[in-house]
């Protein structure tokens, strides 16, 4: 019933938000002698924000059509390298450039799509032969298609990193997991060292990443534990509807993450929205689309399998599986101390209101059998979670921190 009543008001408000953008259309346009009153303006704003924030949002566009590498702008072209049920491997093709560092960037499978990372990957497009996890909306998989969990994830990026290929013996490509999938990725990792695998990845990044919640616990943190397992289970999971392609799928909607994340810091929301007022009231429509655009990034949410979801709460926050040295898959265990030639790089936000300091560079001591010249940490002073990989904190300070890392380590 949570999903259906969602569903109901979505609809209801997508048709309230085209009826008010229609107004703000009509007293904007010349031709209409009241767009010349006094509080034309005025009314015609407050109808376009309305509609911006009653709009339903599909799965945006990368957008990335080119780059400039050593001052040449050259054409990028999209590839799908491999396609599963839950996700593909993307690649973005830089027209006439060979050779270069081969980069895998693990996008976030937290409710919202991989196009969250657009700055990241246009960051590193000049630098690297980029690739990035494209994770698809878990409504529109059908359930013909079997569950999808954390195990899951770790195969899909063994997977991945295979079909992206070896560089000889110094192994597979490089590998940056944002935020998230900090956990899965240092998992595969762990397993790939192992096993001696050739597609090992030669460093892995980690941005933000939820390796050890006990450090410096945030809201996002406190929220996984005050409530047993059980209350996920009830409250949180939902049936996906019959007009979509994974009807009868449980999922942990979207739109319950965008809600958490929204009232985290409402306020600042809230303001974003009359600031965005202010702008088009005042004519000034490009800083308003500057907010435009980031909302329409943000609120684009997709849903998660119940199974990933409960097994990401239970592993990751509830009983630190992977510091406490009891994280498995599929029955083998997750060893850090299997990494002995993985370059690792631990990068925090100081801000970071959701992964607390202290809780990705764990990932350094825990692979005990890893010499310190492969390990790396770095604080980005003032920098909150979302501007570790998007704007021009990530663009100046960050990037060239893990392209230097890349370098010494190809």
């Amino acid at each position: 019933m949570l999903y259906d009543a969602y569903e109901f008001q979505r609809s209801m408000l997508a048709s309230a938000g085209a009826m008010a953008n229609f107004g703000a259309g009509m007293l904007q346009n010349p031709a209409n002698p009241f767009a010349y009153l006094g509080g034309g303006q005025v009314m015609a704003s407050a109808l376009e924000v309305f509609a911006h924030a009653a709009a339903v949002r599909g799965k945006p566009a990368f957008g990335l059509d080119h780059t400039t590498v050593n001052g040449r702008e050259v054409a990028v072209h999209e590839q799908i390298v491999l396609q599963k049920p839950f996700g593909q491997l993307k690649r973005f093709s830089r027209e006439g450039i060979e050779g270069g560092p081969r980069l895998l960037i693990v996008a976030p499978m937290s409710g919202h799509y991989a196009t969250l990372l657009r700055g990241t990957v246009e960051r590193m497009l000049p630098f690297a032969d980029v690739y990035i996890t494209d994770w698809r909306d878990a409504k529109l998989v059908p359930t013909s298609e079997g569950r999808f969990d954390l195990d899951d994830y770790v195969d899909y990026l063994v997977a991945f990193l295979e079909a992206i290929g070896a560089d000889g013996e110094k192994g597979g490509a490089h590998m940056l997991a944002v935020c998230q999938p900090s956990v899965p990725a240092y998992a595969t990792a762990c397993l790939m060292s192992a096993q001696k695998h050739p597609c090992r990845p030669k460093t892995l990044t980690m941005m933000g990443g939820p390796i050890d919640t006990r450090e410096a616990p945030t809201a996002v943190n406190q929220l996984a534990t005050q409530r047993p397992h059980a209350w996920f289970q009830q409250n949180v999971i939902a049936t996906v509807p019959m007009t979509y392609p994974g009807a009868g799928r449980k999922v942990y909607p979207g739109f319950l993450q965008l809600t958490g994340f929204m009232s985290m810091n409402l306020g600042n929301h809230m303001m974003s929205h009359w600031e965005m007022f202010k702008h088009l009231v005042a004519g000034d429509g490009e800083s308003a689309d500057l907010t435009k655009d980031f909302y329409d990034e943000y609120r684009a949410v997709c849903d998660m399998t119940a199974e990933f979801y409960l097994q990401t709460v239970d592993l990751v926050f509830q009983t630190h599986a992977l510091p406490n040295g009891t994280m498995m898959h599929r029955g083998r265990p997750i060893d850090p101390a299997t990494i002995t030639d993985i370059g690792i790089l631990a990068i925090e936000g100081e801000r970071d209101d959701i992964s607390g300091l202290g809780q990705t560079k764990a990932a350094l001591s825990l692979a005990r059998n890893l010499p310190a010249d492969k390990k790396k940490y770095y604080m980005a002073e003032g920098v909150g979670h979302y501007g570790i990989f998007n704007g021009s904190k990530w663009r100046d300070h960050i990037a060239p921190v893990l392209e230097d890392w890349i370098t010494a380590h190809d």
